[in-house]
């Protein structure tokens, strides 16, 4: 599948995903910024991908929704680029844009068979969970690599270029 194929709006990714469960697949859904893509992203997804029959789709917030959770200087990247170095990823299959701070509404559309969040969301309440259990579903945390954030890759950068200036 070429990467401009994976990237797809809501309408579209629905009749795909009702394509694939009726030929038996089992749909994995999670989300986030990933701007600026790093090792530990690429480890999270890979984990998020493993079982054969899994169809993995990634909710990427757009850069509205970038900016409004992690503030004015967010995304780094744009939303398109960020799109589709994500769709250049073997693990993942569809990519699709949400505007809103949270998954909720995009949860509820595709009715994900497994919600798969970084460990770090376990205490805090992972967003979607419960429609995902209602239906039978799984919710699966993934821990993350420490050391391979964003916003800590952003500190250090931001610290490195300081001190040449020093």
């Amino acid at each position: 599948m070429d990467t401009k194929s994976k990237i797809v709006t809501l309408p579209l990714l629905k009749k795909k995903i009702a394509r694939l469960r009726r030929r038996g697949k089992t749909i994995a859904f999670t989300n986030g910024c990933f701007d600026l893509l790093h090792y530990g992203h690429v480890r999270y997804l890979e984990q998020a991908k493993e079982g054969g029959r899994r169809v993995l789709v990634v909710g990427l917030n757009s850069d509205r929704s970038v900016r409004k959770i992690k503030g004015p200087n967010r995304p780094i990247v744009k939303e398109t680029g960020r799109a589709a170095v994500l769709a250049g990823l073997a693990s993942v299959d569809y990519i699709t844009l949400f505007d809103e701070d949270t998954p909720a509404k995009l949860i509820e559309a595709i009715q994900p068979d497994i919600l798969i969040k970084g460990a770090d969301w376990k205490r805090k309440g992972a967003v979607g969970s419960d429609v995902v259990r209602a239906k039978g579903g799984k919710v699966q945390f993934i821990r993350y690599i420490p050391g391979y954030s964003t916003t800590d890759l952003i500190k250090r950068m931001t610290r490195s270029a300081k001190t040449k200036r020093s």
